[in-house]
């Protein structure tokens, strides 16, 4: 049996960052994973390029049952600090759209950077190690197919179900069900909307046209790109909406953003007093893609005659239709393609400053496993990174 300080399970952004800091407190940590590479989310995430943090990372940008147990971890490990540590590495990097930062190279760049940084504090990291059973007594004793680990400190950072097909697992909500720690409602998030068997045949041919929207559900709203694919509504609007989606929730999303109903209303109006021959899809055309207004014209009943001879009554439905496309989801594609899992360990079980179970001393939970689930670009790893670093300075 190897003796440790501190046992991690998940070699993954959580995992490495929880390690590197307490190794650097003088602690004797290993870290356990079943891959047999370290960080995959962190190598696909970005296109690759790993977007590892945002600028404007707050606790408005995450969703819990508990909304401000992000704040002390958040706000005590910042995404200016990360930005540090990338720095001192010389990784360079690039601001995208809303504060996004990635890597101008690779994401392996911030993989080996969290390698490199808990081999020089003395973290082991132990690949192909499956957990089969967990206990404790005076210590905790996890055994695996790489042999048995005996610890003081366990921390299970184990990440959520999303993405299957890279490792996902529910080992730590297991974990969590062994010592009696309560689980929320888990769920796919950060992931594309599936359509209505009847909304897909009416907005199948839409397929792969983008458009810039605002997509609202529960209470949030979201501009960015809607994407329309053969089963249903991505991009990052939508994407970022779906975090606030239950099933039977409406999803609105206004397709012209930039101009108001009343504006729409006028524009017609002048098209009309201007003796127009075109016909309304024609004009829209000039708003938006041209199957998109082809589409949205014949959901609103407007027909082809010429724009001189359309009601105001069918012209007002068609911009409300537009400013407010309303749309019931059937579901979202799921954990397979979804960026992030809602929902975890309940944070009423946890120290907000530690990360440790109340009930369990010593046991603790970090990053994804836990229910703490951010807006798509870079607020999920930022979570991970500050949860990580927070149980780092307590095991």
């Amino acid at each position: 049996m190897d003796t440790y300080d501190v046992v991690i399970i998940g070699a993954g952004g959580a995992g490495m960052m929880c390690g590197l800091q307490a190794g650097r407190r003088g602690r004797r940590v290993v870290l356990l994973d079943h891959a047999s590479v370290v960080g995959r989310k962190i190598r696909i995430s970005g296109g690759g390029r790993c977007n590892f943090t945002n600028t404007g990372a707050e606790p408005a940008q995450y969703v819990s049952g508990n909304p401000d147990f992000c704040r002390s971890a958040l706000s005590r490990y910042t995404a200016d600090d990360f930005l540090e540590l990338i720095q001192s590495h010389g990784i360079a990097f690039h601001e995208k759209t809303l504060g996004q930062l990635f890597c101008d190279r690779s994401a392996q760049q911030v993989i080996d950077m969290l390698v490199e940084e808990c081999r020089a504090v003395g973290a082991s990291i132990v690949l192909d190690c499956h957990v089969r059973a967990v206990e404790k007594k005076e210590r905790f004793l996890v055994r695996t197919s790489a042999g048995e680990y005996s610890a003081d400190s366990l921390v299970i950072a184990t990440g959520g179900l999303s993405l299957p097909k890279i490792g996902a697992s529910d080992l730590g909500y297991r974990i969590a069900k062994q010592f009696d720690v309560r689980i929320t409602e888990t769920a796919p998030a950060l992931d594309a909307f599936v359509f209505s068997p009847q909304d897909q045949r009416f907005f199948g041919e839409l397929t792969g046209v983008a458009v810039p929207a605002v997509a609202t559900c529960g209470g949030a709203s979201f501009r960015e790109q809607v994407l329309f694919t053969h089963t249903g509504l991505s991009g990052p609007a939508a994407l970022q909406a779906s975090l606030y989606w239950k099933k039977g929730l409406e999803v609105s999303v206004d397709l012209l953003p930039d101009t108001s109903t009343d504006e729409m209303l006028k524009w017609f109006a002048q098209q009309k007093a201007a003796g127009s021959r075109a016909n309304v899809k024609t004009l829209l055309a000039q708003r938006l893609p041209k199957r998109v207004a082809e589409r949205f014209c014949e959901l609103g009943s407007v027909t082809d005659k010429p724009m001189a001879q359309q009601s105001a009554e069918a012209l007002e439905k068609l911009c409300r239709g537009l400013k407010e496309w309303r749309f019931t989801p059937h579901g979202t594609v799921g954990y397979r393609t979804a960026e992030v899992t809602r929902g975890g360990v309940d944070t009423r079980e946890l120290s907000s400053k530690t990360m440790e179970c109340k009930k369990v001393p010593g046991l603790y939970f970090i990053g994804e496993v836990v229910d703490v689930t951010g807006w798509l670009g870079g607020y999920n790893f930022q979570w991970a990174w500050s949860s990580g670093w927070a149980a780092g300075q307590a095991v």
